[in-house]
């Protein structure tokens, strides 16, 4: 009994392990961006898409994988998930272009949106009691701590390998991929449950795609096409959007209402005639389940979002190599990793709901630090504020996913992991676009202004700052190296204040997400009590 003990917890490491590959690459590109854009040639566009394509495709497929993995096998498809998900990252890692890179990004987030469900489904398997909070413990703050690493690892790789080092960021995916599926099959239990008879949720799988795809794009490419008036004509192939007198949009975030109406109506449809559902709506009757989700989606949206930024404004308005860079956020990686102590020693003591409101109110105090702080000529005054960050992102990530799964049945434990972790993954999706928006709008209008103010004709101050844009501020450092007169040394310093205004800017949208969701967790404190009663 105790060595069969022993093997559930060596399993758990290996699960950890799993959502940590595919943590670390969706965090990995933010440190190796600069090298990527300049390898590849990737405007700012494309940058936001080279994430949001992996982020995306990994959101608007988690619902089905969840009640997929129920019934072939939870190990089965997790075991599948991660070897697409190693094809796609050494595809990655040989991308000669733009278009080669969102695809293979395509594909990662193909693989890796079937590891994230079937992992928390097995830890809710395996363990029961506080047991299974300690689980949830050490999972959830793998996920606040890879997200930190991520960037270390592929600062060290794309600094001390030349040029090419940041393939070595998605190509490292294959030795650790096949440690992690040898680990897998050799200490983790398969695990499944039985299905209502009867065809596969396909319709609500393709509507479920459609309103996250539509959604995301919308929000992304905003700034680009036109929030209405039209910016730049949309074209797929030979196919273009005509100009009717407005852009293609908001006819984008029209399609994702549709789509959502339509997918709960069919949802509730199938639920009636008692046939397989891709997403048991009933599930949202549980208050627990409900309230955690609601909290969830919007303190996602504040929680990884600014991590966008801060990376690109370190290497370049601060001038850090990716490595450096790296190693200040390993000041979060650190208070991540002391809350996952915390949180297993408070298991138990402290109500999960407690628990997820200090953490979001860490949260919120070192994004507002970085807010403040950003305006520094160095990096040390933020470091503390980002420890403080990283130890809120452990508390709350561990603690409410707990509070949401506490009530739930165990035959829908599939569904339910499929349906909060895309709640959680739309959230980052949505925070990526909307603070990556207003990052690159802000700095847009904002050097155009102080350009104007240099004596700059309208002309010459759009391509600097579409210049400045376009690159994600990549093209800085080498316009301080070529700029060398006063008067472009001026420029330079009118981009990178305008680059760190956008930062802070985007950190006090970030810091307005997270206080709506600690608002939230106060509609938690009901599921604490359905925990002790249960």
């Amino acid at each position: 009994m105790a060595a069969l003990a022993r093997l559930r917890w060596i399993g758990l490491v290996f699960i950890s392990m799993s959502i940590s590959l595919v943590i670390i690459d969706g965090t990995i590109v933010n440190t190796i961006f600069p090298k990527v854009i300049q390898a590849l040639k990737i405007t700012s566009n494309e940058v936001q898409w080279v994430q949001e394509s992996y982020v995306l495709v990994f959101a608007a497929l988690l619902l089905v994988w969840g009640s997929i993995a129920d019934k072939i096998g939870r190990r089965r498809l997790l075991v599948i998930g991660i070897l697409i998900f190693i094809a796609a990252s050494v595809w990655a890692g040989y991308s000669q272009d733009a278009s080669q890179m969102i695809m293979a990004r395509i594909l990662q987030g193909f693989g890796g949106s079937m590891v994230l469900p079937t992992t928390l489904s097995l830890v809710n398997a395996n363990f029961q009691g506080k047991e299974r909070g300690i689980a949830f413990a050490v999972w959830g703050s793998t996920i606040g701590g890879m997200v930190a690493l991520g960037p270390v690892l592929g600062g060290w790789l794309a600094t001390s390998f030349g040029d090419d080092g940041w393939r070595l960021a998605f190509n490292i995916n294959l030795p650790l991929g096949l440690i992690i599926v040898a680990g897998l099959l050799l200490f983790v239990n398969e695990s499944k449950v039985q299905q209502r008879s009867g065809m596969p949720d396909i319709v609500g799988a393709l509507l479920s795609v459609g309103l996250f795809l539509t959604l995301v794009f919308g929000l992304i490419e905003g700034r680009n096409f036109g929030w209405w008036a039209v910016n730049k004509e949309f074209t797929i192939g030979s196919w273009s959007w005509g100009d009717p007198g407005f852009s293609v949009i908001p006819v984008s975030l029209a399609l994702s209402v549709i789509f959502g109406v339509l997918f709960i109506l069919w949802e509730r449809m199938r639920e009636k005639a008692h046939k397989p559902v891709l997403l048991d709506l009933n599930l949202f009757k549980v208050a627990s389940f409900r309230n955690g989700s609601i909290a969830a989606t919007i303190i996602s949206m504040g929680e990884f979002g600014i991590l966008f930024a801060i990376p690109l404004w370190l290497q370049n308005v601060l001038g850090l190599s990716p490595v450096d860079s790296g190693l200040v956020l390993l000041w979060l990686a650190g208070g991540a990793f002391l809350a996952s102590g915390i949180g297993g020693a408070l298991s138990g003591k402290l109500a999960p709901a407690m628990a997820v409101r200090i953490g979001v109110g860490l949260e919120l105090a070192g994004v507002l630090g970085v807010a403040i702080f950003a305006n520094s000529t160095d990096w040390w005054p933020i470091a503390p504020f980002l420890f403080v960050y990283g130890i809120g992102v452990g508390l709350a990530t561990a603690q409410l996913t707990g509070v949401i799964m506490v009530d739930v049945p165990m035959d829908k434990i599939g569904q339910a992991s499929g349906s909060q972790s895309t709640v959680r993954q739309i959230g980052s999706a949505l925070g990526i676009a909307v603070l990556g928006t207003v990052l690159f709008t802000h700095i847009q209008s904002n050097l155009v202004d102080k350009l104007a103010n240099l004596g700059l004709t309208g002309t010459q101050a759009d391509e600097f700052t579409n210049a400045v844009v376009e690159s994600a501020g990549g093209v800085i450092p080498e316009l301080e190296k070529g700029l060398l007169t006063p008067e472009g040394g001026e420029l330079v310093e009118a981009a990178k204040q305008a680059f760190t205004e956008g930062v802070q800017f985007a950190a006090i949208a970030a810091a307005v997400f997270l206080a709506l969701g600690f608002l939230a967790t106060f509609r938690l404190s009901k599921s604490h009590h359905g925990e002790q009663a249960k």
